[in-house]
């Protein structure tokens, strides 16, 4: 294998067999960049492989991290939310990160640990994930949910706010893919206003909804 600091999960990857199954374990010994030294575990896609919606986020949080389930502290909860709200069963959907371990910083053990941005390397590193989550699902649609995400998957250019809640077609890891952007649902949590920033949320993921059917 070569070391972590070449950045690369390629090496980690199934070398045939690459059902989420395979993928899923394979990638829990996935040392392909220095992150894997501070998470407890790798934080791998969940739902199923028959989903027509893909949701892609940033990284796992403290509480993805700890449970080894993507979305599952309160940002999951209030995406689920919103999905019903949308029209879109949470169940039917296939959720998953751009980069697969949690990046954090931390003043002192036993204190709370601060999400940290991954950088553009460390999500070079973790696309072979995501790209084969993509051809193992097949999804019909993209949610890109915040900028990070959207950098991952469509180049540093990417900004959010500038193509939220619109249906884009765009060529993602050599398939043609729809996609509708939004805004990651930790940003409804921070916001100032946060019905405002809900329901905008909501708005666009009935766009994303209308397109599946």
């Amino acid at each position: 294998m070569p070391p972590e600091d070449a950045y690369t999960a390629t090496p980690f990857l199934p070398s045939s067999r690459r059902s989420l199954p395979a993928l899923r374990k394979a990638a829990a010994a996935c040392r392909g960049c220095p992150l894997h030294r501070a998470a407890t575990q790798t934080v791998f896609g969940a739902g199923k492989a028959t989903a027509r919606i893909m949701l892609v986020g940033e990284q796992p949080g403290d509480q993805e991290d700890r449970k080894g389930t993507p979305f599952v502290g309160p940002a999951g909860a209030l995406l689920d939310r919103a999905l019903a709200d949308a029209g879109i069963d949470p169940a039917e959907a296939y959720l998953t990160n751009a980069v697969k371990h949690f990046k954090f910083t931390q003043s002192e053990p036993g204190k709370r640990r601060i999400h940290k941005a991954p950088t553009l390397r460390e999500m070079t590193a973790c696309a072979p994930w995501l790209a084969a989550e993509l051809a193992a699902v097949e999804p019909e649609l993209l949610v890109v949910l915040g900028a990070t995400a959207g950098k991952a998957l469509l180049g540093s250019s990417f900004r959010v706010t500038r193509v939220r809640g619109t249906l884009l077609e765009e060529e993602i890891h050599g398939r043609p893919q729809r996609l509708v952007p939004t805004v990651h649902p930790s940003a409804v949590l921070r916001s100032d206003d946060r019905d405002a920033a809900y329901q905008g949320l909501v708005s666009d993921l009935k766009v994303a909804a209308r397109a599946l059917r």
